[in-house]
């Protein structure tokens, strides 16, 4: 499930995002995707090509990792992002919710640590 605004855009920086052509409320569902787990010995070869970028760590031992299908891979990060993603893994899903109101043209964020604020640096903007 996809709400209707969503749609893919390239970015100037970030390449491909996630944009949204209507106002959206806060604490709305906008995606429900299936993900593709992959067991952890899995993660070596995968590191070593362009999906490393696109795999969530996965399992509350996050030993696994999954790419979400839909448009779950494509969202892209911000430290106060305006969406939060949550994991279901007995039905191998991801929800992504908005955690505050979105307007029409805006970029739909999330942040790749997992909380929708938490400020702990990335692997890329680690120098």
């Amino acid at each position: 499930m996809i709400i209707s605004c969503l749609f893919i855009k390239d970015t100037t920086q970030k390449g491909r995002g996630i944009f949204t052509n209507e106002a959206i409320d806060a604490d709305t569902i906008i995606e429900m995707a299936p993900v593709i787990v992959m067991p952890k010995n899995d993660r070596v070869y995968l590191d070593k090509t362009l999906l490393h970028d696109y795999i969530f760590e996965w399992g509350d031992d996050e030993e696994q990792s999954c790419i979400g299908l839909g448009m779950i891979s494509i969202y892209n990060h911000s430290y106060h992002s305006n969406c939060d993603y949550f994991m279901d893994y007995e039905e191998q899903t991801m929800i992504i919710k908005t955690v505050r109101s979105i307007i029409a043209w805006e970029e739909i964020t999330i942040n790749y640590n997992g909380d929708w604020n938490n400020g702990k640096k990335m692997w890329f903007d680690v120098k």
